[in-house]
């Protein structure tokens, strides 16, 4: 199946409710609030929003479908063969804050964007990625999440996770600070790789292995016992970033 906005818009939706009901369900007393608005042209903006739970602080699983006539300078910027098209634009953005210290906030986004020209090939791409940020590090928590984001690259290649770990290393390095956000991930723009087919198929594959590389290190350590200091520094290193 070649991707189209629509068929990226039903696959995402698909995995935000996937990633929301998943989250209620390791919390066990929060839901997410949802707050829908149509936008022009078909376009959607579906943000969810868990907060006060007792796992998770809190969350946001937002969803956009942006669609428009003309794509604005300020966009076309780092493209400019890409001014004065229509374009649609696919997203799905996750962040996780949990409430214990030693469970760590994750970091997630899939997209697909496409521009068109009457006359010519739409002009499309993918990106995305998950990356991790503990503030107590674990080596088994560390392996479980890079084997994983290992496994969702390598039908595509041997050659695609170690591209992708480094271009997240890179991308989340903060050199104002002399220090890395976390312990990575994946991440991945531009992405063309394979052709259309391929290309959503592997975008689709970091989607699905985004909870199977979470949700074990969130249920091993959310009821981790810890002290004062331990939540004050985690609100410290929140604030960091």
């Amino acid at each position: 199946m070649k991707p189209t906005p629509a068929t990226m818009r039903s696959s995402l939706q698909e995995l935000q409710a996937e990633i929301c009901a998943a989250l209620e369900s390791i919390d066990g007393t929060a839901r997410f609030v949802s707050d829908d608005v149509q936008t022009s042209g078909g376009g959607i903006s579906a943000p969810r929003v868990l907060s006060g739970g007792d796992v998770i602080e809190r969350a946001g699983v937002n969803f956009t479908h942006s669609v428009g006539d003309c794509l604005p300078k300020a966009a076309s910027k780092r493209r400019p063969h890409l001014a004065g098209r229509a374009f649609q634009a696919v997203s799905l953005s996750v962040i996780v804050h949990p409430r214990n210290p030693h469970a760590p906030t994750t970091h997630a986004n899939f997209r697909y964007f496409e521009a068109t020209l009457e006359g010519e090939a739409p002009i499309w791409w993918f990106g995305g990625g998950f990356d991790l940020t503990p503030y107590y590090g674990y080596d088994e928590d560390a392996i479980h999440w890079h084997s994983t984001a290992k496994a969702a690259c390598e039908p595509f290649g041997a050659g695609v996770y170690p591209r992708l770990k480094a271009a997240c290393d890179s991308y989340f390095f903060l050199p104002h600070r002399d220090e890395h956000r976390g312990i990575g991930g994946i991440f991945f723009d531009d992405w063309q790789e394979g052709g259309e087919e391929q290309a959503m198929a592997f975008t689709q594959s970091a989607g699905n292995h985004f909870l199977p590389a979470y949700l074990p290190i969130l249920e091993r350590r959310k009821d981790t016992l810890y002290t004062h200091e331990q939540r004050e520094f985690q609100l410290y290193r929140r604030g960091r970033y």
